[in-house]
């Protein structure tokens, strides 16, 4: 799955992505980025 990755500024494929749910409910998907390791969050469906 592809996220937005803040520190390099373009979309890219998370590592080690999993799906959680935000304290109002609402699925999203936690990874990292590959390249610099920065944290990605994506919210909706995984």
């Amino acid at each position: 799955m592809q996220a937005y990755c803040m520190k390099c500024c373009t979309k890219r494929e998370m590592k080690d992505a999993r799906a959680t749910t935000m304290k109002n409910g609402k699925p999203a998907t936690q990874g990292v980025c590959p390249t610099c390791g920065t944290k990605m969050f994506r919210i909706g469906k995984s």
